[in-house]
């Protein structure tokens, strides 16, 4: 099978339009989990998503501290050198070893950021990595929910500094390109000053669409834009429920966020929208939802994740399913 592709960007790397997102490889015992996660499966989901025509991952150091990376590793060492697929990764969120349970910190101080593409190189088994991110500003600090960060907010490095660092690791050969996920135009515009932006990954779906500005930014540099959470964190699926959310894993970040408990009976009106243009097309409400972010103007590719290699059955047909413009208005609620 094969999903199309579009250039990320000037990187000179083409990538499939939906690619496989690790958050939930990293298992429980640490903050944002989503809970206990069979390795066994998640390496067949690897597998699956290649055999689909996927040809990246997205993973990040913080995900299950170094576990996700660690399994995505085994999961390429297993393929032959020719179908393996690229493989995206984040620095910037720090944990304590001594109290895994506790907030990542924000930290791109350049001796943090080197250390950290050493580990990652050596936990994904690679010579290169072929797309290295930041995953948020610095801000020295824990990462809250709400965006607010706490009042003992230690020193931050400016971007200038770390993203100089991101561009000499790329001069230097460890990775191919770099991007930044969760920044804002102005930071990016800054960024560009330094270095060129090859990639950013920004939040986009039918219930989130603030990263609207970041992605004009993208589309008008020639910059390219892979999208995270264009189901929602599940939501979007079609099969998300109260009672599924009274079934999650006691671990599951989901079961305590405002998207699945205080909101959840608006966001499942939005799913009931997507269902009826499914039905039209013959197809998922989560085939429709990541088809509307494959359609945003300026998106290269959108981060689906899975846990099972069941999850990856209506992919193909998100990657090819063309919405007309009422279609698209009406899912959005337009």
């Amino acid at each position: 099978m094969t999903l199309p592709l579009r250039p990320l960007g000037t990187s000179g790397i083409d990538i499939s339009v939906i690619g496989l997102g690790a958050w939930s490889f990293g298992g429980d015992g640490w903050r944002f989990s989503w809970g206990t996660q069979d390795d066994a499966h998640s390496v067949a989901t690897v597998h699956r998503a290649v055999e689909l025509g996927v040809n990246w991952i997205d993973t990040a150091a913080v995900y299950g501290l170094g576990h996700s990376e660690e399994v995505v590793g085994k999961a390429l060492a297993a393929l032959p050198e020719a179908d393996r697929p690229y493989v995206f990764t984040k620095a910037g969120l720090v944990w304590d070893p001594a109290d895994p349970a506790a907030a990542p910190r924000r930290i791109m101080r350049p001796d943090s950021v080197r250390r950290e593409v050493e580990d990652s190189l050596r936990r994904l088994g690679v010579d290169v990595i072929d797309l290295y991110q930041v995953h948020w500003p610095d801000t020295g600090a824990a990462l809250n929910w709400d965006g607010t960060e706490p009042p003992e907010n230690a020193r931050a490095t400016e971007l200038e500094e770390y993203w100089q660092v991101m561009a000499d690791l790329k001069a230097e050969g460890k990775v191919r390109a770099i991007g930044l996920s969760n920044h804002g135009p102005e930071l990016l515009e800054r960024a560009r000053r330094i270095a060129p932006v090859d990639a950013v990954q920004p939040p986009l779906s039918l219930l989130n669409r603030s990263a609207e500005p970041e992605i004009d930014w993208a589309a008008a540099h020639g910059t390219g834009v892979i999208a995270y959470q264009p189901l929602h964190s599940g939501l979007l699926t079609g099969a998300f429920t109260r009672q599924r959310l009274e079934e999650l894993d006691p671990s599951d970040w989901r079961r305590t966020h405002p998207d699945f408990t205080t909101d959840l009976d608006a966001n499942l009106r939005t799913v009931d929208r997507l269902r009826t243009v499914a039905r039209e097309h013959g197809t998922t409400a989560g085939a429709v939802a990541i088809a509307w972010v494959l359609a945003r103007r300026g998106v290269t590719g959108a981060i689906a994740g899975a846990r099972r290699p069941d999850q990856t059955a209506d992919w193909e047909r998100a990657a090819h399913l063309q919405l007309s413009g009422d279609e698209l208005e009406f899912v959005a609620g337009e």
